[in-house]
């Protein structure tokens, strides 16, 4: 007589084990994409944050520095333009900033910065009386109807009332 002896090969693992590491690791790996995938979002927006704070900054520092060296302030058509008027020796004759109903500031009609909410400037008194004026302007970054940077100066004509001799 014939004894079989089955023996049970050891040396692999059965189709269920495989089955189930294969879900354990997907899982483990989608989990991985969702944290990173959530990491770059928040970067790529922190950084249109930061450029959208550097252009903001650049703009008001420019219109800051324009509207210190005019010598009046012509009046504007509402409290979002300004046009900066200057003394002849210093090679122009005005400058006008404006916010024309649309999200871009215009520096002489050429844009300067986009997604303005609000550009509003203020006087202590009338705009050809004044030698002071306050400017705020706001931004917004994501275009969800709320402003992200909000920025606040007050800005003293240095040659206000001078005249040309």
């Amino acid at each position: 007589m014939i004894k079989i002896f089955y023996v049970k090969n050891q040396k692999g693992f059965s189709l269920i084990e495989m089955m189930v590491v294969v879900v354990i690791l997907g899982l483990i790996v989608l989990g991985l994409v969702t944290f990173f995938t959530g990491g770059t979002k928040s970067w790529v927006a922190g950084q249109s944050q930061l450029k959208a704070q550097r252009e903001a900054r650049q703009a008001i520092d420019r219109m800051v520095r324009e509207i210190r060296e005019g010598n009046s302030i012509g009046s504007g058509s509402n409290d979002t333009s300004i046009t900066i008027n200057y003394l002849a020796s210093f090679g122009k004759s005005s400058v006008t900033y404006s916010l024309p109903g649309t999200t871009t500031i215009n520096r002489n009609g050429n844009p300067l910065i986009n997604n303005v909410k609000i550009l509003k400037f203020s006087y202590s008194d009338t705009p050809s009386n004044s030698s002071k004026v306050h400017i705020l302007l706001e931004v917004d970054v994501d275009n969800d109807g709320k402003p992200d940077i909000t920025l606040n100066t007050d800005v003293n004509l240095r040659n206000y009332g001078y005249k040309d001799e």
